[in-house]
């Protein structure tokens, strides 16, 4: 498989859609996150210095990471997308990301038995995601975990660490972070 990168069939429970696994640590994390995840690492992680401080504290019992594909951070919108590259918003991307990082491991199983994880930023509820139904009434269980509504698509583990990357369709910050975007206005600028 491409980029020394390889699957294997792996623990398939209820809440597994896809994992695959991969050679290496929080560096293969990062170059993983650069390769597969450009949008979301260049916006929210790249410059998230505090929340890799932690990831790095935690390499030895592994960690977390939730990413974003490309086409779920164009989902965002491109007023929201121009808000995270602009400078003045760097603190709010940093805590958006501080909610996509989690200093210990916690793999598809553990989050569809769970209610909810502690991430860097805080608390963010685990539930099981449905389909049918009717305003959330009715609807039957299809095996899949929402992470603060977001589903989980795939699961990557990082091959000789407990590591985890989960490839998400939404961001799982709090929506009321972006009230804080273009709150800060340097001198001279609109």
């Amino acid at each position: 498989v491409a980029s020394g990168f390889q699957a294997r069939n792996a623990f398939r429970s209820p809440s597994t859609r896809g994992t695959t696994f991969l050679f290496d640590s929080s560096a293969q994390v990062r170059e993983l996150l650069e390769k597969d995840y450009p949008v979301f690492n260049n916006l929210i992680m790249k410059k998230n210095v505090d929340a890799w401080k932690v990831l790095g504290e935690s390499e030895a019992d592994g960690f977390t990471v939730f990413a974003l594909s490309d086409d779920a951070m164009q989902n965002l919108g491109s007023k929201k997308l121009e808000q995270l590259a602009d400078d003045r918003n760097t603190e709010t991307a940093e805590k958006i990301g501080s909610y996509h990082a989690v200093n210990e491991p916690v793999s598809a199983g553990d989050l569809y038995f769970s209610g909810g994880i502690v991430t860097v930023g805080g608390v963010v509820d685990v539930g099981r995601s449905r389909t049918g139904g009717f305003f959330g009434f009715g609807g039957k269980e299809d095996g899949g975990v929402t992470v603060n509504g977001a589903n989980v698509v795939k699961t990557i583990q990082i091959e000789d660490s407990k590591s985890l990357v989960h490839e998400i369709d939404a961001l799982i910050s709090p929506e009321i972070l972006w009230r804080y975007v273009d709150q800060l206005r340097i001198p001279g600028s609109s």
